[in-house]
């Protein structure tokens, strides 16, 4: 947790992937906390829709990104968490349709996002970038996954490319990397794949969106000024592996 009492007042945090999952969860703390929080999602049901796309259209995100400072004055932090698994697929079945909706997914997001919010930032001097990564790129992509393991690492490099060019101009970014976690996102796995991904986790559970918010508040904290490049793991003891 911070380390100073009213840390977060009148900061301000985009969101991506708000809506749900984690995404909903590190809102809702970081509004207990007393931030300022712009919502953003690719579901027009769950979050104000942001244009068409959030994850391809570059304008939309530019916009998003002007509107939250004509209204905050400022953007503190980024926390991209919008991302998916999309279709599993053995690697000789993966065509290039699902290679590129899938980096759409989770790089073109993290990359549109981190490139319009940098220059607000560093007029400020200051901000923190977390981007939501995977266990999978370390793994290997288990599963038939190996196209999504490989976009996730794409995120971790981008991170630690993003964190180095910027370290001395008051500028961290960080990458999360949860294990499994009980979301609508993991619903949509059948019954027996999500109880072997649970049985797979030393601890013989999924994570919460919680757990893993607290973790992003505490990354965004002042309790965390001299961390920056790194990826955290967070995966029930998935590191034993």
């Amino acid at each position: 947790m911070p380390k100073t009492p009213d840390f977060f007042d009148d900061k301000t945090i985009l969101i991506t992937g708000g809506a749900s999952g984690i995404g909903r969860a590190t809102a809702a703390i970081f509004a207990r906390e007393g931030a300022n929080v712009i919502v953003a999602d690719i579901d027009g049901d769950g979050a104000k829709s942001v244009a068409e796309d959030l994850r391809a259209i570059r304008p939309a995100v530019d916009d998003m990104i002007a509107q939250g400072i004509e209204t905050f004055g400022r953007i503190d932090y980024l926390f991209n968490s919008a991302g998916s698994a999309g279709r599993r697929s053995p690697f000789l079945e993966i065509d290039a349709e699902l290679w590129r909706q899938t980096y759409a997914l989770n790089v073109d997001g993290v990359f549109n996002t981190m490139q319009s919010v940098l220059p607000h930032m560093l007029e400020n001097g200051y901000g923190v970038i977390v981007n939501i990564a995977s266990m999978a790129h370390r793994r290997g992509g288990p599963g038939h996954s190996t196209h999504y393991a490989s976009a996730k690492g794409a995120v971790v490099t981008l991170t630690m490319g993003v964190a180095r060019e910027f370290v001395d101009r008051g500028i961290r970014a960080l990458s999360i990397s949860p294990g499994p976690i009980d979301t609508a996102f993991q619903s949509i796995s059948s019954p027996e794949l999500k109880q072997r991904m649970t049985d797979d986790v030393p601890m013989k559970r999924m994570g919460t969106p919680e757990e893993i918010a607290e973790m992003v508040l505490f990354m965004c904290s002042d309790a965390c000024e001299f961390m920056t490049a790194d990826t955290v793991y967070i995966n029930g003891g998935g590191g034993f592996r």
